[in-house]
């Protein structure tokens, strides 16, 4: 390729050379040089002063020297503005392009193909696309260059079809086009997922012979990559003979993007070193991503190591990555240092930190470990509001989903107000988040109304809404919301069944359950799971049609889980069909459940019908399996402070009232049919060796429950959370107790969330399997 001339100037001005000046060392940016006689190019370019000739040598002329020459009105050569127009790239100056411009259209010069094409270019890159086609459509002359530009401007700009209708225009004019033209037209294709016109460009790439060229390969590898093309990618991958550091990268992004691909990706990085082709900052970043993925913090310390040997270790999306790791692996303590280490931190820094603790809030060791987390993320997103950044909708998202884990309705409804102020709650993602919270904390009227208020919805917040409905108890409006959903052209997924499903195993609406466990398959192609499953024997029991509960299993050929077989256990016990609950508990047992709460389900049904030999029986199997110890934890926030409860806990200045407020309570309730009913080995042992016998006389949540009736106002609904299920005792007494106290009580277990209202539960009493 040609270099830019060097440049005359003329309007009476002689600049001598500057002292020390090197002539084999170009100019520095933001500058322009003037010709001297000796270039090759100054022969021709010749500046005149009072009718005679003036020659200067070469030179560096500042930006704001060139600029104000052009504003003075002397005249100046074209090749002149090429490097200006360059710099107005670099400060992102439109108005400076402007100026330019207009200089160039009084002298004429706007006229001279090669500086209109740079103009338009610039245009482009300022943002200015309309201005770019105006110049475009004006030009008297155009080649190959002017149209890539435009095509490239658009792709740039956010309008890749205007970019593609540029290229249909160029060839209906007869122009033919050079490799970086159909590099620039995949890379449209791409942002515009028009992978079916890709695909006509790759047949002309290849026609041409360009398709081995690796910026179009590159290029090819983005658009099948984008498409989710993997296959495709690859192999345009592979026809590419020589690969560059873009190339790689590529690839290796594309893997980590795409769980499956983790081995994949981590192997192509090792090809890309053995090919000897360093990895840049992206690269390292994505191998990063992909140890996350991997969970393997050995190979992710080996890549850090690298960063520091290639100098790469203070790049940002390096550092955020490496962070992110470590919290994936649990390493909090480091991923923390290396987070208030950074000197520069980005809103993606913030992020990172906020999702991190909540997804490692799943794969804590205890509740106590994962509340810790979720207090973690919230103590994060606090100090990232008293920063100079904002939050933005990932952010947003992922704090609600904590909000939603911990059962914090009034951090959530702090967020949520956050996010109006901010203009977020526009956003589908966000509000989705806000359905889910409100529904997770019980608060079904609030999840409503978010998601009546939302402009658009996908598949996701119907999904969310329909299951709220269901979970609150409320199983017509879930069967008509899901109504709603397809006839708005919605498609459910699996999930979407299993919730409807659900709701129509709470109403008992066999013919409708049904109906929709055949339109799932049929017309909607989604082979049944075992959740699916499950809700429908789930119905069966409740209604009390044990009989039809196992001619499904047997009609249909699936094999329950633990979880099914352990409802079926509960349901024929609650129904006194014992010979087949003793039936479900043998098939139970087959399986080995490792379930602390499913050994104990059969225990207390062993004792209570004085079967001592299964009793020991259980027993063993509990012991060879390891299954550990049944700890009873509740929680319940209380103006923005946490309590926490174990069962039989006196730890709270305020036991004794809160004792006898349960005695009370208790003394009530049996006077309007409260029977207790005793657990067997629903206890724990503090010493964390083995389980105690016996039944405790109050468990976590009637502690809670009796905390949050003394210290809320009258009539505010009580919200606990408590980490396994809710025991046959305390459930019937909890919904008493929101009759007797005229209260609203929330418990969600670890299994369902229980609404208690009026001396009723949403889970219509089948919620309590212990």
């Amino acid at each position: 390729m040609a270099s830019t001339p060097s440049l005359a100037v003329s309007g009476g001005a002689v600049f001598p050379a500057a002292a020390g000046a090197d002539p084999r060392r170009p100019p520095p940016p933001g500058s322009v040089a003037v010709a001297d006689k000796n270039s090759s190019y100054s022969r021709s370019m010749q500046a005149s002063d009072n009718g005679g000739s003036l020659e200067a040598p070469l030179r560096p002329l500042d930006i704001h020297e060139a600029m104000s020459m052009l504003t003075e009105g002397k005249t100046v050569q074209s090749a002149m503005y090429v490097p200006l127009l360059h710099r107005c790239i670099e400060t992102g100056s439109l108005c400076a392009a402007r100026a330019v411009h207009g200089h160039m259209a009084k002298t004429g010069t706007d006229a001279d193909m090669f500086v209109a094409t740079s103009l338009v270019n610039v245009y482009m890159r300022c943002g200015a696309s309309g201005d770019a086609r105006r110049l475009f459509d004006e030009m008297p002359e155009r080649n190959v260059v002017t149209w890539t530009a435009l095509i490239t401007g658009y792709t740039l700009n956010s309008q890749p079809v205007l970019g593609l209708e540029v290229f249909v225009e160029m060839l209906e004019l007869g122009r033919y086009p050079s490799h970086y033209t159909l590099g620039a037209m995949v890379n449209a294709c791409s942002a515009s997922y028009n992978v079916d016109l890709g695909k006509q460009v790759h047949g002309y790439a290849i026609k041409y012979g360009a398709e081995s060229i690796t910026s179009m390969g590159n290029a090819l590898c983005r658009l099948y990559a984008k498409s989710g093309n993997l296959d495709s990618a690859l192999t345009a991958f592979w026809r590419i003979p020589e690969k560059n550091v873009i190339t790689w990268t590529t690839m290796i992004s594309t893997c980590a993007e795409d769980e499956d691909c983790v081995e994949l990706g981590l192997s192509l990085f090792l090809d890309m070193l053995m090919e000897g082709v360093m990895p840049n900052e992206f690269t390292l970043t994505s191998v990063m991503s992909l140890c996350g993925a991997r969970l393997d913090l050995n190979l992710g310390k080996q890549v850090q190591a690298f960063c520091f040997k290639v100098g790469c270790e203070t790049n940002l999306p390096v550092k955020n990555s490496t962070m992110y790791l470590y919290l994936k692996k649990g390493e909090t303590d480091e991923a923390m240092r290396l987070f208030e280490q950074m000197e520069d931190v980005s809103i993606i820094t913030w992020n990172a930190m906020i999702s991190g603790y909540a997804q490692i809030m799943d794969s804590a060791k205890d509740d106590l470990q994962a509340r810790s987390r979720g207090f973690q993320a919230l103590t994060i997103f606090r100090d990232l509001k008293r920063s100079a950044m904002k939050p933005d909708l990932f952010t947003f998202s992922s704090i609600l989903s904590v909000c939603s884990t911990m059962m914090a309705l009034e951090q959530g409804e702090q967020i949520h107000a956050q996010t109006i102020k901010t203009g977020f709650l526009s956003d589908v993602v966000v509000n989705s988040a806000l359905v889910n919270m409100y529904n997770k904390c019980g608060s079904i009227q609030d999840a409503n109304k978010a998601f009546l208020e939302m402009p658009t919805r996908t598949f996701v917040t119907w999904t969310s809404m329909i299951s709220g409905y269901s979970q609150h108890g409320q199983p017509q409006e879930a069967i008509q919301l899901f109504e709603d959903m397809r006839l708005a052209g919605v498609r459910p997924n699996e999930i979407t069944f299993v919730s409807v499903l659900s709701a129509c195993s709470y109403a008992g609406l066999v013919e409708e359950a049904e109906r929709y466990f055949d339109m799932m398959e049929k017309d909607y192609g989604i082979e049944p799971v075992v959740d699916h499953y499950g809700c429908m024997i789930d119905m069966f029991v409740r209604l009390g049609r044990l009989d039809d509960a196992f001619s499904f299993i047997k009609r249909t050929g699936f094999e329950p889980n633990e979880a099914i077989w352990s409802s079926l256990v509960a349901g024929c016990r609650s129904h006194g069909n014992m010979e087949l609950a003793f039936y479900a508990a043998d098939k139970l047992l087959e399986l080995k459940p490792k379930g602390i709460e499913t050994y104990i389900l059969l225990l207390n049904m062993y004792i209570s019908t004085e079967r001592w030999q299964d009793v020991a029986r259980v027993r063993k199997l509990m012991k060879q399996e390891d299954v550990g110890i049944l700890r009873d934890r509740s929680w319940i926030t209380i103006k923005d402070k946490v309590y926490f409860f174990r069962a039989n806990d006196r730890a709270h200045p305020q036991s004794n009232e809160l004792y006898q407020l349960l005695e009370n309570l208790l003394e009530k309730a049996k006077a309007i049919g409260y029977e207790p009913y005793q657990n067997a080995e629903l206890s724990e042992s503090e010493d964390d060796e083995k389980p105690a016998s016996g039944s405790l006389k109050h468990h976590s949540e009637r502690l809670a429950v009796a905390l949050g009736l003394l210290q809320t106002t009258p009539g505010a609904t009580v919200r606990v959370t408590k980490n396994i299920t809710m025991c046959r005792d305390c459930h019937s007494s909890i919904k008493l107790f929101s009759l007797l106290a005229n209260r609203e009580i929330v418990v969600r277990d670890s299994k369902r969330l229980h609404k208690f209202k009026d001396g009723r539960c949403s889970c219509g009493d089948f919620g309590a399997l212990l």
